[in-house]
């Protein structure tokens, strides 16, 4: 497990980490969501080491990460890092010597990620004659070469087809299977449901969720959708209702007992047709935009 304690960093006056903390368990996709310039890609080029923090510690598997104990992360920046002249091949061999590679395990491994991105008959071509997207894969496999215990991705969807999305998807839960922590960002909030284990979200550089998804997901499972023919403004002076949004025929509440629901449904009869009033199940996008409100 990777855990940051107290993490705090400002750049001049900016406060831009504000005593976070979270973890990233071993074995699950963890999703890392936020607005742009909430601190994530500032908090994971700290989890790296390419930045320090001014106060606070990350500890992987209860050891302190120091300057030299990073050797098998696997980190691939929101920035593209490779060299837009050089062959794919070339450089991946390069970068997955360094990290102590043969030249021929490098070229294997290599050649092994390119094919399930579909992207071994490009291995020759030079970068910049890639699109944005198969550069973006490119970028991936150069951060999984070495076979990380460990992998943080900023972006990793980013320019990416359906086709890439799936191969990435499945590359992921390959890790997690291993028991790799996996620490990933995204702005595309509809990849949550289907991928993410446990979900983080920052806002103006502080903590607001650090919990599985499943539990996130019953925290609001009381929750009914109705769906009415006449408009639903009556059930704000219902008992035992709170009400969490309500547009016209439509509504989204949570009772406080069974009783309080089968009341309404009741009540809502009365009225006239009654179109839809079922359980609720919100998607990790929906519980989101909840928190950060």
């Amino acid at each position: 497990m990777l855990e940051l304690h107290h993490i705090s960093r400002s750049f001049a006056e900016h406060l831009v980490l504000d005593d976070i903390s979270f973890t990233v368990p071993s074995g699950a996709l963890t999703g890392f969501v936020g607005a742009n310039g909430a601190g994530k890609t500032t908090t994971m080029r700290i989890i790296m080491g390419l930045l320090s923090a001014n106060s606070g510690s990350i500890t992987l598997n209860g050891q302190r990460l120091e300057s030299d104990t990073r050797p098998n992360f696997g980190y691939m920046p929101e920035e593209r890092g490779l060299y837009p002249k050089q062959p794919v091949i070339d450089q991946l061999i390069y970068l997955g010597q360094l990290h102590g590679l043969t030249r021929s395990g490098a070229r294997k491994r290599s050649m092994e990620l390119l094919a399930r991105f579909g992207l071994d008959g490009r291995a020759k071509s030079k970068l910049e004659s890639l699109s944005l997207g198969n550069q973006q894969r490119v970028q991936v496999t150069a951060s999984l070469l070495h076979e990380p215990d460990v992998l943080i991705l900023d972006e990793p969807f980013s320019g990416l087809d359906p086709i890439a999305v799936d191969a990435m998807s499945s590359i992921l839960r390959d890790y997690a299977a291993r028991g790799v922590p996996v620490l990933f960002s995204s702005h595309q909030l509809d990849l949550l449901d289907v991928l993410v284990d446990h979900l983080v979200i920052i806002q103006n550089g502080k903590i607001l969720a650090n919990s599985p998804a499943d539990q996130l997901r019953r925290t609001q499972a009381s929750r009914h959708r109705l769906s009415l023919g006449s408009d639903t403004g009556w059930l704000r002076d219902e008992p035992g209702v709170s009400v969490i949004d309500i547009s016209g025929p439509d509504a989204l509440v949570s009772f406080e007992t069974e009783t309080d629901a089968q009341r309404v449904l009741a009540t809502a009869l009365s009225r006239g047709p009654v179109a839809e009033f079922a359980v609720h199940r919100p998607s990790l996008a929906d519980i989101y935009r909840e928190i950060i409100k």
